[in-house]
């Protein structure tokens, strides 16, 4: 391959999206966006580990990453990287600071996960509310005259809380609409009245959604702000026949707390995808709770939500390697620094950083 045709911009994807033969676990990781682009070339790391190495990125210009931990180590000594792409939405596992310090990018795949999320949440309210678990366990076990003790309830005149109100929140909200519930309630100190008045949903406070929603849904990502902020105080706000539902992640609900308020009836049911420590690999406590539902961080998994974040992951770094400015950037003041533009303009070839679509 002569130099004009060897990729000039390389895109390096973390382990984990590989198993032990080299091949994708997943159906689609969004890699078809590259076609056609001969001078994007894209490898992956040989071992996962759950945090990233200098020596693992060595010289790529973009990483795309999966589960492990990026942080000030991570990218000390990269000069020739650009970008670092979490394969997803949440980015509690990147230190964007250290990124930014480093002029480094980092990028979220904005958008592509609110509808998986979003239907995903629906259908924990319909299996709570139907007690869809203990239904048929009734039926796994021969008690069916049992059925009389779990008499349902309907999403309609229900209230729907939602905290952190960003793309999945208003998906949820507006898949929901024809279900006959009440007008949802929103928290979101980040998002301004002014801005929910179209879209009709009423902004309140974080105690009075908790004291008048009967499904509270987190869609809020984990900080320092967040970590937390559904503690005991929080839950003994909730109606007793509330239900809690956390797709986001875990540290945002005290689950000491939960589970004592779950245990001994104070609300009247939670569904659970994120935990404090993840994985979980021994029996969760909260298994041993007929009210609650569980899943490994993976409730919204769909093979179209994994395409769409890969396209949406993928595609930032062509437009990178373009000198087009990507979607998704946490830290959009380096566009802002003269010494990233230089050093983009660097990377990928151009004369001066006057030539970049900013």
């Amino acid at each position: 391959m002569s130099d004009k045709q060897r990729p000039s911009f390389h895109v390096a994807l973390t382990a984990d999206f590989f198993d032990e033969a080299g091949k994708p676990k997943f159906a689609d990781l969004g890699l078809s966006v590259f076609d056609r682009q001969p001078h994007v070339g894209f490898s992956s790391f040989t071992h996962h580990q759950p945090v990233i190495r200098p020596d693992q990125i060595n010289g790529s210009n973009g990483v795309v990453v999966l589960t492990p931990q990026v942080t000030s180590e991570s990218i000390a000594g990269c000069v020739d990287l650009l970008a670092i792409g979490r394969f997803g939405v949440g980015y509690d596992t990147v230190d964007v600071e250290s990124c930014t310090q480093s002029n480094v990018l980092a990028m979220i795949a904005t958008g592509a996960v609110d509808r998986s999320v979003a239907e995903a949440t629906i259908a924990w309210m319909l299996a709570l509310t139907h007690h869809v678990l203990a239904k048929d366990r009734l039926v796994r076990t021969g008690q069916w005259h049992d059925r009389t003790r779990y008499m349902g309830c309907e999403l309609r005149d229900r209230t729907l809380g939602v905290i952190g109100f960003g793309g999945i929140g208003r998906q949820l909200v507006t898949l929901l609409q024809g279900l006959g519930m009440r007008q949802p309630v929103v928290y979101d100190p980040l998002v301004s009245p002014d801005r929910l008045k179209d879209l009709n949903v009423r902004a309140v406070t974080l105690d009075e959604l908790l004291a008048s929603a009967d499904f509270v849904s987190i869609h809020c990502p984990l900080n320092p702000k967040t970590k937390g902020l559904i503690a005991a105080r929080e839950l003994g706000l909730m109606k007793p026949d509330a239900y809690l539902l956390n797709t986001a992640r875990g540290g945002i609900v005290d689950e000491d707390a939960l589970y004592s308020a779950l245990k001994e009836g104070r609300i009247a049911g939670a569904a659970l995808d994120c935990f404090e420590q993840e994985p979980v690999l021994a029996p969760s406590r909260f298994a041993d709770l007929e009210n609650v539902i569980l899943a490994p961080h993976s409730i919204s998994w769909t093979s179209e939500m994994f395409r769409d974040i890969g396209r949406a992951a993928c595609q930032s770094m062509l437009d990178l390697s373009l000198g087009r400015r990507p979607n998704g950037v946490l830290n959009p003041e380096l566009f802002g620094q003269t010494a990233f533009l230089e050093k983009w303009a660097r990377v990928i070839g151009l004369s001066n950083r006057q030539s970049l679509q900013l």
